[in-house]
């Protein structure tokens, strides 16, 4: 069969609940088919869906891939300072801090980056990543697939959130789930060091032996 087409994006994706229902989910891209930028997914209280995105080809492909009721284009600035991020979109200001790495983000980071990202391990490692809630690879929109091999994670220990200026409330827990198509984060407030795949068109055929096809 034709040969799937495959970008790659390389970078971080954070994701904390707070005390007022809203939802958010960052994605800092350091390396992508679009250069280094970054997004933020927000699931409000009531179920509203935005994407907060920097330039309309990056809304447009992001837009593609997930669900969102409104999309927003406008700068996402990222500033990091050891474990201290500070991210700024549009009406959004958070601002998080991470703690130590666990016994999870020591053993994502013993695994060689090759295995790590490739389909075959992704597809391998969603059992198990499943039983925590998470999944590591799905279908999405327009008929295409995504991997997400993570390769570290730290817990986010203490943050603010502020929407419009008004203050979202404690760092919470991301309960319920967002709802923004097969991309899921740690239900604990956390950040993954993480490479995505998403595969655009076609496929090999054949079984894995995780199931699936290559």
């Amino acid at each position: 069969m034709r040969k799937a087409t495959r970008l790659r994006f390389d970078g971080w994706i954070a994701g904390a609940g707070t005390a007022s229902g809203t939802r958010m989910v960052l994605g800092h891209w350091e390396r992508s088919p679009f250069g280094p930028f970054s997004d933020v997914m927000v699931e409000r209280g009531d179920g509203t869906r935005l994407l907060l995105a920097p330039t309309e080809q990056t809304a447009d492909f992001i837009g593609s891939i997930y669900s969102f009721d409104a999309v927003h284009v406008h700068p996402v600035a990222v500033e990091r300072e050891d474990t201290h991020w500070s991210v700024t979109a549009g009406a959004l200001f958070w601002h998080f801090t991470t703690g130590a790495r666990g016994a999870l983000g020591q053993l994502l980071r013993s695994v060689p980056a090759t295995a790590a990202t490739h389909p075959l391990w992704v597809r391998c490692v969603d059992l198990p990543a499943r039983l925590l809630g998470l999944r590591t690879h799905g279908s999405v929109r327009a008929g295409r697939r995504q991997f997400y091999g993570a390769r570290d994670l730290l817990p986010i220990t203490e943050g603010e959130a502020r929407w419009q200026g008004t203050d979202l409330g404690r760092i919470a827990a991301v309960e319920p789930p967002v709802r923004f198509g097969s991309a899921s984060v740690p239900r604990r407030p956390a950040l993954v060091r993480v490479s995505t795949t998403v595969e655009l068109a076609g496929r090999t055929a054949g079984p894995t032996p995780c199931g699936g096809v290559r």
